[in-house]
């Protein structure tokens, strides 16, 4: 009864007419209250049956729940769910003792009630009181603090709608978000109340898990499943999308979609809902080339996963006008709009044509022309197959005519000439030991761009360095507490942020913690680790080459095709392994040699390999190299092999995390007395003379320095707090440290969409040791923490760990030691006006 006096409250609430006929239709045809309460809330109950336990390494809350047979036309559906942790911020005012046993806490005063809902999930908040008086908010967030975004932008903490006896918390047309963390903030009290439930109201699209992996490393296995929880989160309604915090792109990017559509299709095998993507996305760039690239290979990889010609063929003129259109421009440097987040790349939409991103592009044509041709080829279009292989291999051609043609390719542009397929083993050598050993810099700041990164390491035999990076980028996500893959994300943040903590913004001003174009290393682990790979359209015929390299001993998953599943399982420490090839497939399998030699490999009990391969009815043949044992032509059915190994797998030895430049210190006691401490050398007061005007004695290593954000003039924003003050956090105006003295700098605010960071560029001269201090203050108590990082302005490599001031309200300096130009990005919190005050030269010690 209280079901339906709730659901009733719901429709004296609700204004729309046309719910409220369908919910007294649900209600008098005894559905029940979750089908009444499936119409406020926009999608009916979860039709999807329990069956199992939940998968310990999948963050998923209903990993268990399966469908019978989703479709591409579904619709989204709804399930709830209720805390798993929560703390107060006054136990006085919260009687919390029987909350988890009956849902129920007693509200005796002001104060903030913190909800953990364990993961992230797609889902609006809502709460029930019966006698709830008081003024209420509540807020949502991925991280464990509640967003401050300006009033530009859609807020995170609001007061509920009331519907009955429930409070939502409603911040968009849409309802639902992407929240972890929830908030009901009590900001007055007259008299005792009670909650009496608290839950998320969760969207879901049906989708059943068809793909498994895991291996020796739960890492690695965490990382697969959370890469495919990413992109189940984002499945919509009718297109991939995603569930973003505080952005205005809940659409289909035709790029994002890629990785995306790439790990949807191993991990659930829902392959007429990619191709309903790429459909939706077959007219859209986004304004940005290289994501109409990007269309392409997405063409390609569900023609590869499926065989699904005609689609393809429907597609072709399509794909053709964008592979044509990169081959006119192909020459030109053309504006690229926007290639990546990472500084390397133009830092988003700051510097979108730099060399390295026109480079980047230029490899990557080569890669969709060659990939295209290759499936031009297999459904029969030779015409199409020869022109752009020609555009391919003469473009390649073009550029090795000079032997040094890829000297100033950076990580990115290296890995999309490697993963064109055209270079020879010294080119990949060359590129590999410039760009790709260096554990810090092989890493993107976005997982998007490491991507093809990964996908670079394996054309070069790399696994090792590989899954390294893996752990590095996609497992530091993981340890910080992540539960979804993340929009950008350097390793160094979870020293500084702590677990679940509000991580520093990019350059548009977010970071998206459920991004699910940084889900690509799913699919890369399918095909990779467990190496399940197809070799023609739909799987006819596949590989299945594992790759464990020196760090894994077994491997196991399987991957759905149209055909079935195609299951393998490696173990190389016991030498058992199995493999099931289904109907209408011809397998080709690989037995990882793992360095160590194989005496025998006997397949249900039967010699077959030996040294010499012992023919047997099931497979076709068997050779060697190096890394496998290979078993050509193998037939439907299921195999187990034992393997005979001798020797032993070398040791992997994995390299250290070093940094070119040195961080020194961190003060928050000298403040503005920087006389006889700091600048010896010289300094630079920002903005200390007024209109933009620094007060400045450069030292003579130093040839300039500069400011960049893309607003106005191409300067931040000038700020004087303060003149003729006796503040002493004020900086002195010379070395004397004397009064009065000017509060003044730079600072970046909400404004654009690269409004909220901004760049101090330090020019040297030759190479010279010295130290350089930044100083922040952040004169009007704010207390909203800035991220510093250092770059060579040279290579723009990260030299130096990023680093947060949570509070710099009486000044703070950060102190460095480097040798050559660097070039500092101050990413602020949104709606913060810390300020960049000084800038002190210093000779190295």
């Amino acid at each position: 009864m209280n079901y339906l006096a709730r659901a009733f409250g719901h429709l004296y609430a609700k204004a729309s007419l046309k719910r409220a006929f369908c919910l007294i239709l649900v209600l008098l045809s005894g559905f029940g209250w979750q089908q009444a309460y499936a119409q406020i809330t926009g999608y009916p109950p979860i039709s999807a049956k329990k069956a199992g336990q939940l998968n310990p390494h999948s963050p998923d809350p209903i990993f268990n729940y399966t469908w019978a047979g989703p479709k591409a036309t579904d619709g989204l559906e709804s399930y709830t769910l209720s805390p798993v942790s929560w703390s107060v911020s006054n136990p006085h005012s919260f009687n919390m003792s029987g909350f988890k046993k009956t849902g129920t806490i007693v509200v005796n005063g002001k104060g903030d009630i913190r909800f953990d809902f364990g993961q992230t999930n797609a889902a609006l908040l809502e709460f029930d009181s019966p006698d709830l008086q008081d003024s209420v908010q509540m807020s949502i967030s991925e991280y464990n603090q509640p967003p401050n975004y300006s009033s530009n932008y859609p807020p995170k903490t609001l007061s509920p709608k009331k519907h009955g006896n429930t409070y939502r918390l409603e911040l968009n047309p849409d309802l639902y978000e992407g929240v972890r963390f929830g908030w009901i903030h009590m900001r007055s009290f007259s008299k005792t109340w009670h909650i009496t439930a608290v839950r998320l109201v969760c969207q879901v699209r049906p989708t059943n898990y068809k793909g498994s992996f895991s291996c020796s490393d739960t890492l690695l296995t965490r990382i697969w499943y959370t890469g495919a929880y990413t992109v189940k989160l984002n499945l919509l309604k009718d297109y991939l999308g995603a569930i973003l915090m505080n952005r205005g792109d809940r659409f289909s990017w035709t790029g994002d979609a890629h990785p995306a559509q790439a790990a949807s299709m191993v991990a659930f095998a829902n392959y007429d809902f990619v191709k309903k993507n790429i459909d939706y996305t077959s007219g859209q760039s986004n304004g940005i080339r290289s994501y109409a690239l990007y269309w392409v290979l997405s063409l390609v990889d569900y023609y590869k996963y499926t065989g699904d010609s005609l689609t393809l063929k429907k597609y072709t003129d399509n794909a053709c006008a964008k592979l044509d259109d990169a081959y006119k421009v192909y020459d030109t440097n053309p504006n690229l709009e926007y290639y990546g987040w990472d500084e390397r790349l133009g830092a988003g939409f700051e510097h979108p044509n730099l060399p390295e991103p026109q480079n980047a592009y230029k490899m990557l044509s080569i890669r969709a022309w060659k990939e295209f041709a290759a499936a031009m080829a297999a459904c029969g279009r030779a015409d199409l197959q020869d022109k752009y292989n020609k555009y391919a291999t003469e473009e390649m051609a073009n550029l090795k005519k000079d032997a040094a043609w890829y000297k100033d390719f950076g990580l990115h542009a290296g890995a999309d000439a490697v993963t064109t397929g055209l270079l020879n083993i010294d080119e990949k050598k060359a590129i590999y030991a410039k760009s790709f050993t260096d554990k810090v810099n092989r890493i993107s700041y976005s997982p998007f761009n490491e991507y093809f990164v990964i996908q670079a390491f394996a054309l070069m035999n790399k696994y090792d360095d590989a899954l390294i990076s893996i752990r590095d980028l996609w497992g530091g996500q993981i340890k910080y507490g992540g539960t979804t893959f993340f929009e950008d994300y350097r390793p160094s943040w979870n020293a500084m942020v702590g677990t679940n903590g509000p991580v520093p913004t990019n350059q548009c001003g977010f970071t998206s913690l459920c991004h699910p174009w940084g889900a690509g290393v799913t699919k890369w682990l399918s095909e990779e680790v467990l190496g399940i790979k197809p070799t023609s359209p739909g799987f006819t015929t596949f590989n299945i080459l594992p790759h464990l390299g020196r760090t894994l001993t077994y491997v196991s998953g399987k991957t759905h095709t149209l055909y079935g599943d195609i299951s393998a399982d490696f173990n190389v420490a016991t030498g058992i392994c199995s493999i099931s090839v289904p109907t209408g497939t011809i397998g080709r399998i690989g037995i990882p040699k793992v360095e160590k030699n194989i005496r025998s490999i006997k397949v249900n009990g039967v010699l077959l390999w030996d040294g010499r391969y012992h023919p047997i009815d099931s497979f076709g043949g068997a050779s060697e190299d190096a890394d496998f044992v290979y078993l050509t032509g193998a037939q439907p059915g299921k195999y187990k092999f034992v393997v005979d190994y001798n020797g032993a797998t070398p040791k992997y030895i994995e390299p250290f995390a070093s940094y070119a430049a040195k961080y020194i210190s961190m003060d928050s006691k000298t403040g503005g007395n920087w006389g006889g401490i700091y600048g010896k050398d010289g300094y630079v007061l920002c903005n200390y003379n007024g209109d933009g005007k620094d007060k400045t004695a450069l030292p003579p290593y130093v040839t300039s320095v500069n400011y960049y954000k893309v607003k106005g003039n191409g300067l931040p924003l000038n700020l004087t707090n303060a003149s003729k003050t006796n503040d002493r956090r004020a900086l002195a105006p010379d070395p004397t440290n004397g009064y009065p003295r000017t509060a003044a700098g730079l600072y970046a605010m909400d404004g654009d969409q690269i409004g909220y960071t901004f760049t101090s560029t330090i020019a040297v001269k030759g190479e010279h040791n010295y130290r350089v201090s930044l100083y922040f203050l952040d004169w009007d108590n704010t207390t909203k923490p800035i991220e510093v990082e250092m770059f060579d302005a040279e290579t723009s490599n990260i030299i130096a760990p990023a680093k947060m001031i949570k509070s710099c309200t009486g000044g703070v300096y950060l102190t460095y030691a480097y040798n050559g130009p660097v070039k500092f990005r101050i990413n602020m919190s949104p709606n913060s006006k810390a300020v960049l005050s000084g800038i002190f030269f210093d000779k190295d010690k």
